[in-house]
C-alpha cells in the first residue's frame, strides 16, 4: 500500500511520484510533495465578509457596494440584502437568489454579514 497523499483535486487514491512532484493519472494535476503535506494540515476554508466575519451556508449578507451585472445589465444596489446563502469554493464564494434578479454568485469581499 502506498503512504502517497491522494490527488487534492479529483481525491484519486492512484498518485505516484515523479521526480520532486506527485502525479495524478486520472486527472494529470501536478503537485509538489511540500504543497501536498501543506494542504494535509489545512483545515476546512473559513469564508470571511469584508468586516472579517466569519460566513456560514443559510447566513444572511447585506451587499456593500453597487455591483453591476455582466450580461442583463442591471445593478444590485448597496444595502440588498441576501437570504439563506450558501457558501461553495470557487471563483465566486456564495450561491444566493436575489429578489429581482435571481440565481447568482457573488465574492464575499462584497458582502458583510446582517
Amino acid at each position: 500500500m502506498s503512504a502517497l497523499p491522494p490527488c487534492p483535486k479529483c481525491n484519486s487514491e492512484f498518485t505516484y511520484e515523479d521526480g520532486s512532484n506527485l502525479v495524478c493519472p486520472e486527472c494529470a494535476h501536478e503537485w509538489s510533495a511540500q504543497e501536498g503535506a501543506a494542504a494535509a494540515d489545512e483545515g476546512p476554508k473559513v469564508y470571511r465578509d469584508a468586516a472579517g466575519n466569519v460566513l456560514q451556508d443559510g447566513d444572511t449578507v447585506s451587499v456593500i457596494k453597487d455591483l453591476k451585472l455582466k450580461g442583463s445589465g442591471g445593478t444590485v444596489k448597496m444595502g440588498t440584502k441576501v437570504k439563506n446563502i450558501r457558501l461553495v469554493d470557487s471563483d465566486h464564494d456564495i450561491d444566493c437568489k436575489i429578489d429581482g434578479f435571481g440565481a447568482m454568485s457573488l465574492k464575499s469581499e462584497f458582502v458583510k454579514k446582517v
